[in-house]
């Protein structure tokens, strides 16, 4: 059964013949007939009957007549409704991305994307990058921005930005060279994203790079948000490891300084999405934008680094 044999059938029984429904149609008259006859093969039983020179519908067509017309309706509805994505006219943009990146991207891409698409709704959700993997991975969201490394399986990513990660403190003398891993490893550490653990992208790094020098990075508190963190470290509680952008903004507390990593660490952004799943052109719009702002904010900040020596 079609949707064309349908659409063949309902024509036939408002037009009361094979003729007048072609000629509804613009199709030729037997192209119509052989359409209902086939659906009337499939379903076992004549829909139409013959009422001197035209049609009429039997009791089986009778009973069929609602359900095509309902089946036609939902064709139609879903044709319209793929038709408002793809002219990103209409439907859900579905986005994750990680914590501190909504401090410096969120406002501008949200304006940015609705002035271009006030028909569009946005979902964007904020959650560490391994759960921003899990979500894009099950479907739960179309697309996300994370931190690398993740799990990437079932994921394409795609690099678009590199950022420094710095050693925090209050502490000047901690704060005249850069800090090395055998350094940091003395130090008492504050570190965000507890509830991740050595899931959490940063801390990945961290602890890879402080096994490969044969020590181990152990903090002493840990909490949840990396402003948390700051402002722990403003108190004199101890010191953290951040990210460049996230030490930028009206939000950071006074009296913090940074130092890079003598062998420099870097976060790099990249945009995931599942491997075997086509995006909407609302996505696919929402991170072109994106992409966009990181880019025009990684020139800023070359244009702001100091040069060596």
């Amino acid at each position: 059964m079609t949707l064309q044999q349908l659409r063949y059938f309902l024509a036939a029984a408002e037009h009361g013949s094979f003729s007048a429904a072609a000629a509804g149609l613009r199709v030729a008259q037997p192209s119509v007939s052989e359409q209902v006859r086939r659906l009337e093969t499939e379903l076992g039983v004549p829909l139409f009957g013959r009422a001197g020179r035209g049609l009429v519908l039997t009791e089986a067509g009778q009973t069929v007549r609602p359900h095509a017309e309902a089946a036609i309706r939902a064709a139609d509805a879903a044709r319209e409704a793929v038709a408002g994505v793809r002219d990103i006219a209409a439907g859900t943009a579905s986005f994750g991305a990680f914590g501190t990146a909504l401090h410096y991207l969120l406002g501008d891409l949200v304006q940015d994307f609705r002035e271009r698409y006030p028909g569009v709704r946005l979902r964007i959700v904020g959650e560490n990058s391994s759960e921003v993997a899990d979500k894009v991975r099950d479907g739960r969201l179309e697309a996300g921005l994370v931190v690398l490394p993740i799990d990437d399986g079932g994921l394409d990513v795609r690099p678009v930005m590199r950022e420094a990660l710095l050693y925090v403190s209050t502490r000047p003398d901690r704060l005249r060279q850069p800090m090395t891993m055998t350094r940091l490893a003395r130090v008492p550490l504050i570190l965000p994203a507890a509830r991740y653990g050595t899931l959490d992208p940063t801390r990945r790094q961290l602890v890879e790079r402080a096994q490969r020098e044969g020590v181990r990075i152990e903090p002493q508190i840990e909490v949840e948000e990396v402003a948390g963190a700051l402002e722990l470290v403003a108190r004199g509680l101890g010191d953290t490891v951040a990210a460049e952008g996230s030490l930028q903004g009206r939000h950071v507390p006074r009296g913090l300084g940074s130092v890079p990593f003598a062998e420099p660490i870097d976060n790099v952004f990249a945009f995931i999405s599942r491997t075997d799943s086509p995006l909407s052109p609302a996505t696919v719009a929402l991170m072109e934008l994106a992409e966009a702002r990181l880019k025009r904010l990684a020139s800023r900040r070359r244009r702001t680094v100091p040069a060596a020596g």
